[in-house]
């Protein structure tokens, strides 16, 4: 996916363009884990230096790379304490605000570009605005869609069991903890074995930023 937005007419742009972009939401996806964390109670995502904006603390490097090569990758995981949450929807939480700040991040992208080109604001009229706007709110919309997957260590894994009755939920945790990451990893090898899964992604990313569109 990433290489074909470079094989357009952007060229080396592009790539500046779409890392910035993804550098910006990977930060801003584990900020709002962090910050989530400190509302309810629990200092340790603070303590560790991540309760910041600045993506340093974030970025995992190789995870940013296969992101920019592949179309998937990682950030370093926000520490958190369960112990220390003051709510028993604590888990629940803390796992929704990192996928929930990414949808918040959508919306306001692409209705403040909308914006400034009702407004006529001259930065706004260009292919590379147009470019740079609509991709960052669309790799926030695949970012909340990716994480909200539960499998594995993304954060839907931690959600579902909120919405299961306590028996499956129980069972669901069990399972996911000792196949989960299997299964996330076979649909990996499924894309690249030709079947369309990340790109299903994406598309059904491109209809919600229609839908989160709004001006």
């Amino acid at each position: 996916m990433i290489f074909q937005l470079l094989a357009g007419n952007i060229g080396l742009l592009a790539f500046v363009l779409i890392t910035l972009a993804l550098i910006f939401s990977l930060t801003f996806h584990e900020f709002g884990h962090a910050k989530m964390a400190s509302l309810i109670g629990d200092d340790t995502a603070e303590k560790a230096g991540r309760l910041t904006l600045n993506p340093i603390p974030h970025i995992h490097p190789v995870g940013l790379l296969l992101v920019l090569l592949i179309g998937f990758g990682f950030a370093r995981p926000v520490p958190a304490d369960p112990r220390k949450f003051n709510t028993r929807w604590g888990t629940l939480l803390v796992a929704a605000a990192g996928p929930g700040m990414n949808l918040l991040l959508a919306f306001v992208v692409i209705n403040c570009y909308a914006l400034g080109l009702r407004l006529d604001f001259a930065p706004f009229q260009n292919e590379v605005a147009y470019f740079f706007f609509t991709f960052l709110a669309l790799i926030n919309l695949l970012l909340m869609l990716f994480n909200l997957l539960p499998l594995g260590p993304l954060d839907g894994s931690y959600i579902l069991p909120y919405v299961l009755p306590k028996a499956i939920a129980r069972r669901y945790i069990e399972l996911n903890y000792r196949f989960g990451g299997l299964v996330f990893l076979g649909l990996i090898a499924l894309h690249f074995v030709g079947v369309p899964v990340l790109e299903t992604i994406w598309r059904i990313g491109e209809v919600m930023l229609g839908v989160v569109l709004v001006l």
